[in-house]
């Protein structure tokens, strides 16, 4: 699944960001430059998927050939 940042500015200034096709901490190492840049963050919200653990499959394959 593509990940993808949704940026929403309001009237006010105030942004608002989201992320999908992420899970776990992947998010936040989308998201921490753009956030360094634009200051202060007031509020997180963490969707369900931030709560998932990331699969790492890893393959050994045997080159004995006795």
């Amino acid at each position: 699944m593509a990940k993808t940042i949704k940026f929403s500015i309001r009237q006010d200034g105030q942004v608002t960001e989201e992320v999908t096709g992420a899970v776990s901490n992947e998010c936040e190492q989308l998201t921490k430059v753009i956030e360094d840049k634009l200051g202060k963050i007031t509020n997180k919200l963490y969707k369900p998927e931030y709560y998932q653990t990331v699969k790492d499959v890893s393959f050994q394959h045997n080159t004995n050939t006795d």
